[in-house]
């Protein structure tokens, strides 16, 4: 584990319970992500391959939204407080420790990944190997779909590193981070990029994939 990862860790495993009164009906007020990850959804059931993993899941909120999409979905976090909670308020559903740089998971196992703002955290150059470990679990025709805080236009070329309320958090350009996922070998299809729902004033973005 890198200093990094242990820093998000301990941050996160410190406002577990604040984190989840806060963001269990977050999406209530977000048409938008919500509309998405509904998208999502639909296409993952459509593939038949309904195994789909929620990375960086923390309290379990949106794992047991896709449950209720109909897909077999787990969880996966960094932090162990925050697995702790969501298996105390999903115990129907699993939820694992695990790093997404290295998830147990076998080659070509899922027919989904969402990662709702879990790779925010992830310094630029590790971001590459980040993605190519989501493509190595996904099944060819798998899908994923990134949420993050972007930024659009010409004048904005590099990822910005700014102080998120819980850890040090990355803002990317738009066209940048589709392209690290083409790259990766999972070609962006679909993008919604809106105003923010935070004072930050960065864009929140939400890019839909799916790997050949």
């Amino acid at each position: 584990m890198t200093g990094h990862q242990g820093r998000t860790r301990t941050a996160y495993d410190g406002i577990v319970e604040l984190y989840a009164s806060m963001f269990a009906d977050r999406l209530e007020t977000q048409p938008f992500a919500r509309s998405m990850i509904g998208t999502f959804a639909e296409l993952v059931r459509g593939t038949g391959n309904l195994r789909t993993a929620d990375v960086g899941c923390g309290p379990g909120h949106l794992t047991a939204m896709l449950d209720g999409l109909g897909l077999d979905a787990f969880g996966l976090d960094l932090s162990p407080a925050m697995v702790d909670h969501a298996r105390r308020a999903h115990p129907a559903l699993r939820f694992d420790e695990a790093r997404m740089e290295a998830m147990p998971v076998e080659d070509g196992a899922l027919g989904g990944v969402l990662a709702h703002y879990s790779m925010i955290h992830t310094p630029p150059e590790e971001l590459p190997a980040l993605l190519a470990e989501q493509r190595r679990v996904l099944a060819p025709g798998g899908l994923i779909l990134v949420s993050f805080f972007g930024t659009d236009g010409a004048a904005q070329d590099e990822p910005v590193r700014f102080d998120h309320k819980v850890a040090p958090a990355y803002c990317w350009p738009v066209d940048r981070f589709a392209g690290l996922l083409a790259g990766a070998g999972l070609p962006p299809f679909a993008r919604l990029v809106h105003d923010p729902a935070s004072e930050r004033g960065y864009l929140d973005t939400h890019l839909l994939a799916r790997r050949p």
